[in-house]
């Protein structure tokens, strides 16, 4: 849509307040509203003006005033909030109009403009593959005193409270929830309500289902989409997903491993290349894919350190990579096996459906940074010609410890991915794309406000291990 265009579905959807909404540099959505009446044509010029101090890793209180300048595609009206008409935005420096170097949803978009620069395609489509938990209630805490934490869900055979509603069904078994239906799946009428709400408001859905892990555990398909829309989409879902368990009285996370002993929620970005309307990945070699793709394969499997600061950005996301509970911890590639980091559908036969999927990032991945950084290492493999070497067929939990100890796995924790950044960044700053300054940012918030902060908190399993040493 264009201003002009906005403003017309404004009045023919009386509208009476437009939401302005932004990602901050750690990832969380924010948000202010302003009545229809101030929006005009000039306002997608000028912009809004709002403190970049107050928001986590980004101006100084001497340099505080940002903009915040609304993009029309991005409009739709928002069925949560009745009369409100949602836009994301773009931040920019008041004085210089240069778009902020912080921005995430910046970093995305210069991304997509460094590939364009290149001459090696035109457009690159991400398509997000998303898992997110839905329990009936959720309890946590944490003080000097006491540190807990307790979930509640109708379908875990753990039940929760005694009250909660009854299901006709002893609940899931143990990582035995993957394509349950009902009554067994007590989530279908949810999932369908959050499809119903993401179709209205512009984001395309190849399916849903209930996911591996014992309770609560939904995956949704995002159809691809340019890199930048793609974002925008995860974005949007993410806001519906949480607002449509809100009105069913449940709550929605999207953190990596909240079940201990089960599968967590990943997300898993499918990428594909496209130039003058051609794909570029499909070809005669391994897994129908061509020589471009395998060498974007090769770049993402050598950076795949560095990159899970970003797509696996949580002290909790290395808790979800570990053996044997579907999540990919060994950087190799595969046709249709799914215990790989990236994996070659076997379905997807056609020219224009070729593709591979990176499993490894999780749900917690900042939805702009994540899939900026994934393509500035696909590009840096095409460029480089890096070789992902041979595939790996096998079940990688059955290999031998011989075997196993000769396939590069990803960092064990948080602290280990930020150190790989540091060691290996220079393929994220080409074109500008990210800078110095986000990398130090990133790295020093999650040491100091994560990293840090958990380290230094007991853990309530550390009583059940020492509290009688």
């Amino acid at each position: 849509m264009t201003p002009r265009e906005v403003l017309a579905l404004c009045r023919e959807r009386e509208i009476r307040a437009v939401d302005l909404r932004f990602m901050d540099f750690p990832g969380t959505q924010k948000h202010f509203t302003i009545p229809v009446e101030t929006l005009t044509e000039a306002s997608f010029e000028d912009g809004l003006g709002i403190s970049g101090s107050s928001l986590q890793g980004w101006q100084a209180i001497n340099e505080s005033d940002i903009l915040v300048v609304p993009q029309p595609e991005t409009a739709f009206v928002d069925p949560y909030r009745a009369g409100t008409l949602a836009i994301l935005a773009n931040i920019q420096d008041p004085i210089t109009r240069e778009d902020y170097a912080k921005d995430p949803r910046n970093v995305a978009r210069k991304a997509a403009h460094y590939l364009q620069s290149l001459g090696l395609a035109d457009e690159a489509r991400v398509g997000p593959r998303i898992d997110f938990f839905v329990f009936d209630g959720i309890g946590f805490g944490q003080n000097e005193q006491e540190a807990f934490y307790r979930i509640e869900s109708r379908e875990g055979q753990w039940r929760g409270r005694d009250d909660l509603p009854g299901t006709g069904t002893t609940g899931i078994r143990h990582r035995q929830g993957y394509l349950a239906v009902p009554p067994t799946d007590t989530l279908q009428e949810l999932r369908n309500e959050i499809l119903q709400s993401l179709t209205e408001c512009g984001v395309a859905v190849s399916g849903h289902h209930h996911g591996v892990a014992s309770a609560g555990q939904c995956k949704f398909d995002l159809a691809p989409e340019p890199l930048v829309t793609a974002a925008d989409h995860l974005v949007r879902t993410r806001y519906l997903v949480r607002n449509a368990a809100a009105v069913a009285g449940q709550t929605a996370t999207f953190m990596p491993k909240p079940l201990w002993n089960d599968n967590g929620s990943g997300l898993h970005l499918n990428l594909s290349l496209w130039k003058d309307g051609e794909p570029l990945f499909a070809g005669s070699g391994y897994g129908g894919l061509s020589q471009t793709a395998m060498h974007a394969m090769g770049g993402i499997l050598a950076h795949a350190p560095a990159l899970s600061a970003f797509c696996c950005p949580t002290t909790n996301s290395y808790k979800r990579l570990v053996a044997g509970f579907d999540a990919p911890v060994n950087l190799t590639y595969s046709y249709r096996n799914r215990s790989a980091a990236i994996r070659i559908p076997v379905h997807a036969v056609r020219p224009e459906d070729k593709r591979f999927e990176f499993r490894c990032p999780d749900s917690s991945a900042n939805a702009y940074l994540a899939p900026a950084a994934l393509l500035m290492a696909a590009l840096d493999g095409i460029q480089n010609q890096i070789d992902p070497g041979p595939p790996l067929d096998k079940d990688l939990y059955d290999l031998q410890p011989e075997e196993l100890g000769e396939v590069p796995r990803l960092p064990g924790s948080l602290t280990e991915a930020l150190a790989a950044l540091r060691d290996d960044h220079e393929f994220l700053l080409r074109g500008d794309v990210f800078t110095e300054d986000v990398i130090d940012t990133w790295t020093w918030y999650k040491t100091e406000h994560e990293i840090d902060a958990i380290r230094q908190r007991p853990h309530p399993f550390e009583f059940s291990l020492y509290y009688d040493v």
